[in-house]
């Protein structure tokens, strides 16, 4: 959840040496062609026999330690797997030719997200350390399935940034602050910092982010790589420590199309644990059937003006968008207006307070090992560990929500109702009828804002830009994806895409065609300020 939005590689050819087969020396080598690797640049290198899945988890770890947890510090991973290389060691003894393309590769998960391990889920909240949770997360389940190798887990705005309106993205009490990796005063954005800035820093090749409104899509942006806020109920959220079953959804994290395709592919699907699933198998399919270089081509792309106009350098980054999308056949209709923009913010705050007090009370009861129980217990807990938990910002979300009576109060019922239907048919689908559209276009966000622990996020409500274009999909439960489009003083811009529901192949094959051409993927300098120097990753 991005709680403002509320308010308001490329690798080298194969490598000519194989890497040495012990481990150590793998770790010490960490070679930037590892850690900017595509899905299918690892799997072609594994499948050669140059390199295994130990000695690629070594590699990542070791990678953690020099950037994450020394050198530039960027705090991006909360907690690494205790048992990672014995499972990838497992992983390469059962490896065979017909394995799926996600077997033996790395994957982060934010730690909202319950493992049934020995790893902690947390939501970034040292008041949920007392166990780890009893069973994995839908999601986690079919990812083991693949045999993909669950590295650790990664830290995010505490609480999914449903804490507090002054909140600092990217810190948590347990975590402390992320940073980005392109600019490291600057900020990662929330929740899903670490999953963001991990995959960015090249400390893993996929994650797993969430989002409410703005968590996958706004990181995703800010630090220069592709996420996908799928339809809601395309992934389970079963496990997951949540906001709202109006709005919440987890999304793949990468830094290109084709592997947030691929892993959206392994973790869409129906679970009897998430009742919004229901239809899920009817639609979810081999995403990276839609990897068309011409995909583009023919396509009505809608640009909301409504979304742009206060940023200039992510106006720059749009109209460069636009005109190579015209470039490449793609038939812009410009501007289209989105309906009832305006009206969603209340409707969609008031959703919101209600079902965290009801979905958290009842996902706390599934936690067995925890002191807190319920909401006020969290309320409790922080103002007795006030030092650790509240010295930068309060939990006035939390208090609103407690305030909430049950789900089926009039003024929920009605709050709801009003937020799907001015977000989806007299919003994003009214738009799309009208014009015959296949997508929507608009900046993702501007660049990333300096981290201020002390005022928050320089976001302001109501401003679209700064703001973010995430709120309209977030609120319908419609799917978007952002894609690197372009850089300002060294930060990256994005450009987002959202569409009807299920549309996830035509979005995915608009941002392929998009990517193929743009080529806007650089790997972040780690510099210390804008127009500063590189911060150099410990020994």
């Amino acid at each position: 959840m991005k709680h403002s939005a509320v308010h308001f590689v490329v690798l080298v050819a194969v490598l000519a040496a194989m890497l040495p087969a012990g481990p150590t020396q793998a770790a010490e080598t960490a070679p930037p062609e590892i850690a900017y690797a595509s899905v299918a640049q690892l799997q072609q290198r594994m499948d050669a026999g140059t390199l295994d899945s130990r000695q690629l988890a070594q590699a990542l770890l070791e990678r953690i330690r020099r950037f994450d947890q020394s050198g530039p510090t960027l705090r991006a991973v909360i907690e690494t797997n205790p048992e990672a290389l014995d499972l990838a060691g497992a992983l390469d003894a059962k490896r065979t030719k017909t394995r799926g393309p996600l077997y033996g590769i790395p994957v982060l998960l934010k730690d909202n997200i319950d493992t049934g391990d020995r790893m902690l889920t947390t939501a970034g909240s040292l008041a949920l350390t007392d166990a780890p949770a009893p069973r994995d997360a839908g999601l986690v389940e079919r990812l083991r399935k693949v045999g993909a190798l669950i590295l650790g887990k990664t830290n995010l705005s505490e609480w999914a940034n449903f804490r507090s309106n002054h909140a600092s993205s990217g810190w948590s009490g347990r975590g402390g602050q992320t940073k980005n990796p392109y600019v490291l005063d600057r900020n990662p954005c929330g929740s899903s910092a670490g999953s963001a800035a991990a995959v960015a820093a090249g400390l893993v090749t996929v994650a797993i982010g969430s989002e409410t409104d703005g968590s996958i899509i706004c990181p995703a942006a800010m630090n220069g790589i592709v996420g996908i806020k799928p339809t809601l109920g395309l992934v389970s959220r079963s496990g997951i420590v949540p906001i709202s079953h109006s709005q919440d959804t987890a999304g793949p994290m990468a830094r290109s199309v084709a592997d947030a395709a691929a892993l959206l592919s392994v973790i869409a699907g129906s679970d009897p644990r998430d009742p919004a699933t229901a239809e899920a198998d009817k639609h979810a399919t081999d995403y990276t059937r839609f990897l068309d270089p011409n995909g583009l081509k023919g396509k009505r792309i809608g640009v909301v003006r409504q979304l742009a106009g206060a940023e200039p350098n992510a106006d720059r980054v749009l109209e460069q968008s636009i005109a190579l999308m015209k470039a490449q056949g793609a038939i812009i209709v410009d501007p289209v207006a989105l309906p009832h923009l305006a009206e969603l913010g209340k409707p969609e705050l008031t959703v919101l307070l209600y079902d965290f007090k009801h979905d958290i009370n009842a996902y706390l009861a599934g936690r067995h090992g925890l002191k807190v129980k319920t909401l006020a217990d969290l309320i409790a807990f922080n103002q007795a560990h006030a030092a650790e938990e509240m010295s930068w910002f309060g939990q006035e979300l939390f208090e609103q929500a407690e305030q909430k009576g049950p789900l089926s109060d009039k003024a929920y019922t009605e709050a709801l109702a009003e937020a799907k239907r001015l977000s989806g048919p007299q919003g994003i689908d009214a738009a799309l009828k009208a014009q015959h559209l296949d997508a929507l276009l608009a900046p993702s966000w501007g660049p990333a804002f300096v981290t201020d622990p002390v005022l928050g996020d320089h976001i302001v409500s109501g401003d679209p830009t700064v703001g973010g274009a995430s709120q309209p999909a977030a609120v319908a439960g419609y799917p978007s994806i952002t894609v690197p489009a372009g850089f300002a003083h060294g930060l990256p811009v994005g450009i987002v895409l959202f569409g009807a529901k299920w549309s996830e192949p035509t979005l995915i094959a608009i941002a392929y065609g998009f990517e193929r051409h743009a080529k806007a993927w650089q790997p972040p300098q780690f510099l210390d300020t804008v127009g500063g120097k590189p911060v150099p990753a410990a020994h």
